[in-house]
């Protein structure tokens, strides 16, 4: 089967238009085992289509049967031990309550904890007979309401899992905490030498801090897409039919609503400007700090700060549909992938609970019958069950995925799935578009030769227009300081140009009468003619992109629908390989010829027919002005008029992997050395709960060095 009828044959195959998704937010979900459980369980009901998991929001997405309500969803859901609720309010909305709670328990469990060290270093001091039993028994006050407060997340997931028979990875630490608690209770009791009041503790207090970590990195790139959403404005002036104005709240305005946005304010939604020439600041949203004129026919979107005079913006998206809120939906559906490194988690994981009890076990047993007795054998088997707790295998891969999604979105690279990374780490060949992926895709206007007469009439015919190239010549035009011309009876002809009066003058804008070469418009004045010349730049930061790309060892070539003279052009001006009039077919057979001779390849493009190339390439990212199809089947979208994110991208994901690889050899390293010490009794419970706790700070740690590879 050729690729083109395998598109269409997975098309065919795909789920009915008429499913529903839906999302539900899952805040038990805590390692890689519980991706899959969820994932796996809910495929398999009638009436799922898919579901996908958001490991990073602790959120999954149902695609199911509109017969199959939330309320059976959520049953499903709690029948594979976690509890949730679906998203109905704003799903970009998100709420810290659990990072909360987590940050609540931890100051209880580390106030705990260093009390019951302090009277521990007495005890291990030497302290004996009426004053070690005092310390115990002030540890027991201390330890009990601590335990009790502090252990509610891992005890309350563990019973939800155990309530339907399922285990978890907080079963075994319940378990853990819980006999080592008892175990001290016990020796307390009867005046026992040692108890373990501080390793419960201690081991609660690691636990709740690599869960507070992790929750607060999670939080971080939602808190920073809801700081961008929030410098929307909250309100705006909508003209009335009777010609006054109303301030409406953003919630209230609709499309087709006509606002004016007075100077110094930001935009409540996006639009198309009406009436009014000049600059507005949108770094927001593209990043570039150069204030980017506007006037008639220019997309402005919300967000947007208006800097100069007054305009009038006629409303076509609001709120969930504005160009901001789509970049954080993006965002937010960037979940947990399905990578190979996820899949490698995954199986650790389902291993772990009958792994470690197993373990546990056989530990008491094999101690039990070498005469050790039942207090020792006890003890090394809550040793192991605490040792051995798969946290930093957990979290060897997400951890270092949001790290780097969040470093990428900073500098304009938004990463839509986390084995984007994996797959952007292999590529070793780049593929590129040229209009509107080379190029900006926006014809520039020389206007250097033109009289200030002349630039005035050619502002006030071109700002009546939408066309390209119509824009094109307005914001060049803008950019110089051009005043437009009052002008009468403007009226454009679709395909042949614009014709207008001024004081009475014929003045033409449109196609030349003549041949031309290249992009170029005529404007005539009476009898006066002269031609504007246009033409598609290249981005700025093109050929040192295209440099980076080189350095780590990946050729770059162009295929382009435009024609084979122009693609050439660019070509030749970046020193590449280059053929154009392909069509989206011959993109398609390409890659797939890549693919079948061992090649990688990360396809860069924006049109409509980029879109089958996109989604069979290796890899694949789009720039933020591309289609919706474009954005769509990319893994990742670009910002701003800058190429350079498409090599960061690379490079930040291949340092992603180098993380995740050395996470993965850790986590492995301590469990290979840290499980044998405990089954020889040679890890007391206190060693146990700092060993297990701090490995998983270690991959948390190693995975915050991310954070620098942007720069």
């Amino acid at each position: 089967m050729n690729a083109v009828a395998r598109i269409v044959a997975e098309s065919a195959d795909a789920p009915s238009s008429k499913a529903v998704d839906t999302r539900f937010t899952v805040p038990g979900m805590r390692c890689a085992g519980c991706i899959a459980k969820i994932e796996r369980g809910l495929s398999k009901i009638e009436g799922v289509d898919a579901a996908r998991v958001n490991f990073s929001a602790k959120r999954v997405a149902v695609r199911h049967n509109p017969a199959l309500d939330d309320e059976a969803l959520v049953g499903e859901l709690r029948k594979l031990g976690f509890e949730a609720q679906p998203v109905l309010a704003n799903p970009l909305a998100h709420d810290d309550k659990e990072a909360r709670q987590l940050l609540r328990a931890l100051a209880v469990a580390g106030f705990g904890m260093m009390n019951i060290m302090l009277l521990s270093v007495s005890v291990w001091s030497g302290a004996g007979g009426v004053t070690r039993d005092l310390f115990h028994w002030l540890s027991a006050l201390i330890a009990l309401p601590v335990v009790a407060y502090s252990g509610r997340p891992f005890f309350s997931s563990a019973l939800m899992a155990l309530r339907y028979r399922r285990t978890n990875m907080d079963v075994p630490i319940s378990i853990g905490v819980l006999l080592a608690t008892a175990l001290s209770i016990y020796e307390t009791l009867v005046g026992g030498e040692h108890a373990y009041f501080d390793g419960a503790v201690m081991l609660l207090f690691f636990l709740l801090a690599g869960r507070a970590l992790d929750a607060t990195m999670r939080n971080r790139t939602r808190d920073g897409i809801g700081a961008l959403l929030g410098r929307m404005g909250r309100s705006a002036s909508v003209i009335q039919p009777d010609g006054s104005t109303r301030r409406f709240e953003v919630e209230d305005i609709r499309p087709g609503m006509m606002m004016i946005v007075a100077a110094g304010e930001a935009l409540a939604a996006d639009g198309a400007v009406e009436r009014g020439v000049g600059s507005i600041d949108n770094s927001m949203l593209t990043g570039e700090s150069v204030p980017e004129p506007v006037s008639a026919g220019s997309v402005v979107h919300a967000g947007a700060v208006n800097l100069f005079e007054p305009l009038h913006v006629r409303v076509t998206a609001v709120q969930d549909d504005t160009a901001i809120a789509e970049i954080a939906r993006l965002m937010d559906e960037a979940g947990q992938s399905r990578s190979r490194y996820v899949r490698i988690a995954d199986r650790a994981s389902r291993l772990y609970a009958p792994a470690v009890h197993t373990l546990a076990a056989l530990a008491f047993v094999g101690w039990m019958i070498a005469g050790a007795g039942w207090h020792q054998s006890l003890v090394i088997a809550i040793a192991v069950l605490i040792i051995t707790c798969p946290c930093a295998m957990g979290l060897a891969v997400p951890a270092a995925q949001v790290v780097a999604s969040n470093a990428l979105i900073k500098h304009g690279l938004l990463v839509k799935d986390g084995s984007a990374l994996e797959r952007l780490a292999e590529v070793d060949v780049a593929i590129f578009d040229k209009t509107g992926t080379l190029t900006l895709g926006e014809p520039r206007a020389d206007v250097n030769g033109l009289s200030e007469t002349h630039s005035s009439i050619a502002l006030g015919l071109a700002q009546t227009s939408r066309h390209p190239i119509s824009r094109g010549i307005t914001k060049s035009l803008v950019a110089e300081g051009v005043a437009p011309a009052v002008l009468d009876n403007v009226r454009e002809a679709p395909g042949s140009g614009i014709t207008g009066e001024c004081a009475g003058v014929p003045v033409f804008l449109g196609r030349p009468l003549g041949a031309s070469a290249g992009m170029e418009v005529e404007l005539r004045i009476g009898n006066e003619s002269e031609r504007i010349t246009l033409s598609d730049p290249l981005r700025a930061d093109v050929n040192v992109t295209i440099g980076k790309l080189r350095e780590y060892n990946i050729e770059a070539t162009i295929l382009s629908g435009d024609s084979s003279l122009a693609v050439a052009k660019v070509a030749n001006e970046l020193g590449l390989k280059a053929k154009g009039s392909v069509d989206p077919q011959d993109k398609l057979a390409a890659i797939e010829r890549m693919k079948s001779e061992g090649a990688l390849p990360l396809m860069v493009g924006d049109g409509l027919n980029d879109g089958p190339a996109l989604a069979a390439a290796h890899a694949s990212i789009a720039p933020g002005t591309a289609s919706d199809a474009s954005q769509q089947a990319a893994d990742a979208v670009f910002i701003g008029e800058k190429m350079m994110p498409v090599a960061l991208a690379v490079r930040v994901a291949r340092a992603t992997m180098r993380i995740v690889r050395q996470n993965f050899a850790f986590a492995i390293g301590y469990n290979v050395l840290a499980v044998p010490l405990a089954l020889a009794g040679l890890v007391t419970p206190l060693i146990a709960a700092v060993a297990m706790s701090l490995s998983s700070l270690v991959v948390v740690a190693n995975s915050l060095r991310l954070a620098r590879s942007t720069r």
